[in-house]
């Protein structure tokens, strides 16, 4: 009798294992737990590190800015009226060699000043690295942006200003100001173009990351690395 009591309680210990190990394999697996906020910070800097890598570097090609209508910088809002002004009056090659400048400046001065975009890149700690996994698809690209562009546009105004030299967008500006000021029934106009180029230049550094970081996420074949493909896993 009581080795049958033995063996009954053997049966039913067996029965419930089995039962719990079947209950455990139908459990959904808590990635969190397997893949921490560390890892997904790290991923996320890769994906920030691929942008720059895969699409600003275009931006410090000959025509990176130029012909790149993402980024395109064209005349400042309030003195488009020059463009329209030198056009009326059959200087339009004038006007169209202004904004060229404009961008060869912008072109010069990323080129420059890319390394710096990099380090303030791996300086970045995500402390809420989950929310920006989860986020939009330029989540990464936003929180980028408000750490650190306050900064890089310290850093990148004197580079844009010593480019304006290098291309001679400062003399092709003051040629084309002067013969703007000087057309009758005009008010004369003195713009800031370092800080206007400046902030546009930023401005086409931070649209051309956040194509890559969209990529990364809707598109598995961007996620180049096994750390990409295994956190990005988690937000599709």
């Amino acid at each position: 009798m009581r080795k049958l009591i033995t063996i009954f309680i053997c049966l039913i210990s067996l029965s419930t294992q089995a039962q719990l190990k079947d209950l455990l394999d139908k459990l959904p697996i808590n990635t969190e737990e397997i893949i921490g906020n560390a890892d997904i910070a790290e991923a996320l800097r890769e994906a920030l590190d691929q942008g720059i890598e895969k699409q600003v570097d275009k931006l410090t090609q000959t025509d990176g800015f130029y012909k790149n209508e993402l980024v395109k910088i064209l005349f400042p809002e309030d003195i488009q009226k020059v463009d329209k002004a030198l056009r009326n009056v059959g200087l339009g090659h004038l006007a169209d060699e202004g904004i060229k400048v404009l961008n060869r400046a912008a072109e010069d001065a990323v080129s420059e000043a890319t390394p710096i975009f990099v380090n303030a890149v791996k300086e970045i700690t995500f402390n809420d690295a989950k929310n920006i996994l989860m986020g939009e698809d330029n989540a990464a690209t936003l929180y980028l942006t408000d750490k650190t562009q306050t900064e890089l546009y310290q850093k990148f105004h004197p580079v844009i200003n010593a480019s304006f030299k290098k291309v001679g967008a400062d003399k092709m500006w003051e040629a084309l100001i002067s013969k703007y000021n000087s057309l009758p029934f005009t008010k004369d106009v003195n713009p800031d173009l370092t800080d206007y180029v400046t902030k546009e230049a930023l401005e086409g550094v931070y649209t051309m990351i956040a194509v890559e970081e969209a990529n990364i996420r809707t598109d598995i074949s961007s996620r180049t690395t096994d750390l990409l493909q295994d956190v990005f896993a988690m937000q599709d």
